[in-house]
């Protein structure tokens, strides 16, 4: 938090409500928390059916973060989810690499980018 707080202060998130966004963290790890056990299942099940039923994915989503915070920890969170990585961020928008392509419809769906955006609305 020390670290957070003395990079605040250079100004290393150009005047970003770093804090408020860390406030608001437990709910959304615990939402996160959630997400990554169901990929896991998904995953391991896909991985274990000799078909294996894979249709990758490349989709393009637009944030609703509008900090640099915010978009990092939107596109780290989709990393951090079996099943999906996190290609590119640039300009508020996020290349994904999905497994399958309901996957990359769930995400289309947007709770992820809902929640990483309503951290930032703290």
């Amino acid at each position: 938090m020390i670290r957070v707080y003395l990079d605040k202060r250079r100004e290393f998130f150009r005047q970003q409500n770093v804090i408020g966004i860390f406030l608001h963290m437990p709910s959304y790890w615990t939402w996160l928390l959630r997400e990554i056990i169901i990929s896991s299942w998904d995953v391991a099940k896909l991985i274990l059916q000799p078909s294996l039923p894979i249709s990758p994915t490349v989709v393009m989503l637009e944030t609703e973060t509008k900090t640099d915070v915010g978009q990092v920890i939107l596109g780290n969170s989709i990393t951090l989810s079996p099943g999906t990585v996190t290609l590119d961020l640039h300009e508020g928008k996020l290349l994904i690499h999905c497994l399958t392509s309901e996957g990359a419809k769930e995400l289309q769906k947007g709770e992820a980018n809902r929640r990483a955006a309503n951290l930032e609305r703290s």
